[in-house]
């Protein structure tokens, strides 16, 4: 059944395949939100949650930090091109003089795992001291390889000089405050949020072969008992710009309709037009071979036919971006429907293989709630 455009039925099935995990006790909750034209079609809590629950959306956070650094970009207090070290001094140790801020924006300035936890991350003077002893994994431009946290640290000292202001502040002041939104870094412990739990078991190498080709994934920091350790209300005050982000599918649906129009104001049309339609970085991800389609702080879905093994639903339109999280997190907009949908859940599926099939199962069915404009 189609109401302006608006498919009910697609809508009724989308929470139908959300409800899927709940109902078979894998998960402990979720909630799901798809908006257009500003305002919200749909938002539902399911499991053991409610509308008002926040959830770690862990990666789907870096748009936020990013919207921040495109609103300095806009106003010509900074330029992409500029080298990180002629902002952050302290940064420039090890070879790392030469990076650029576009390069770290685009997960091409090699130092993918460097490594920054507690008690350092607490500090700035504890954050610049690790900046100092990073060093690289390959020469910066020439490689693409995901920063899971790395990348944003630099990210937020860059807004920190820039502003003279913290960088969680700014991203409140500058991002989710003209948007109507709650403060999504550097979250007080009085706010409720949905504890993290593993759920499932682990892939089996068969089901890995069949997957990816190979009997095992390769390392990374983005572990299940570092996602864990975000429990910690210490761990979500300081505030991970590159995955500490606080929020429910509602912030993040509606923070991705803003990029598709940008009612509140926030950034210049040309900088917006370019982070959400110019990709810069066409190099291969190392383990897939997929090209990155990465813009200034989004992915791009493409019209290469991977659109699927970089996140997305296999029914969005080419022109889809967006970014998504660890453990499921998921969230887009697409320019041509004017949809944009989130789900977001606290159960850590230990699974590497049905995770992101169920992130594409719900971005292909939401991306068919509405008609193209």
């Amino acid at each position: 059944m189609s109401t302006g455009g608006i498919h009910t039925d697609r809508i009724d099935a989308l929470l139908e395949r959300a409800r899927r995990e709940i109902d078979a006790g894998l998960l402990p909750s979720c909630q799901v939100a798809l908006a257009r034209d500003g305002e919200l079609l749909v938002f539902e809590a399911l499991g053991d949650a409610t509308t008002d629950t926040r959830y770690n959306v862990f990666s789907a956070t870096k748009p936020f930090v990013a919207g921040v650094m495109w609103t300095l970009i806009g106003e010509g207090a900074v330029d992409p091109a500029t080298r990180v070290a002629e902002i952050v001094p302290e940064f420039g140790t090890n070879g790392k003089d030469v990076i650029t801020i576009e390069q770290v924006m685009l997960h091409t300035s090699g130092f993918p795992a460097a490594p920054l936890g507690p008690p350092a991350w607490a500090t700035r003077e504890g954050r610049l001291e690790v900046f100092a002893r990073w060093r690289l994994n390959w020469e910066p431009g020439t490689r693409y390889e995901y920063h899971p946290t790395s990348a944003h640290w630099v990210l937020a000292e860059i807004i920190d000089r820039v502003t003279g202001a913290d960088y969680r502040d700014e991203v409140q002041r500058r991002i989710t405050d003209p948007m109507g939104l709650p403060r999504v870094l550097g979250i007080g412990p009085d706010v409720a949020v949905a504890e993290l739990r593993t759920a499932g078991e682990e892939a089996t190498p068969a089901e890995l072969r069949e997957a990816f080709g190979v009997d095992e994934l390769p390392a990374t920091e983005v572990t299940d008992a570092a996602l864990l350790g975000f429990n910690h209300p210490a761990a979500r005050e300081v505030g991970v710009p590159g995955g500490g982000g606080v929020m429910r599918a509602a912030d993040l649906a509606l923070f991705h309709q803003n990029l598709l129009d940008d009612r509140a104001g926030i950034w210049d049309p040309a900088i917006r037009r370019d982070v959400t339609t110019r990709v810069r970085n066409l190099l291969p991800d190392p383990f897939t071979g997929v090209p990155a389609n990465r813009t200034l702080g989004l992915v791009l879905a493409g019209d290469d036919g991977k659109a699927n093994m970089r996140g997305f639903g296999h029914t969005c339109s080419p022109m889809t971006f967006g970014h998504n999280g660890a453990a499921g997190q998921v969230a887009w907009a697409d320019p041509a429907t004017g949809l944009s949908f989130a789900y977001v859940t606290n159960g850590i599926d230990v699974n590497v293989v049905r995770q992101p099939r169920r992130g594409i199962a719900l971005s292909s069915i939401a991306a068919t709630c509405a008609d193209p404009r």
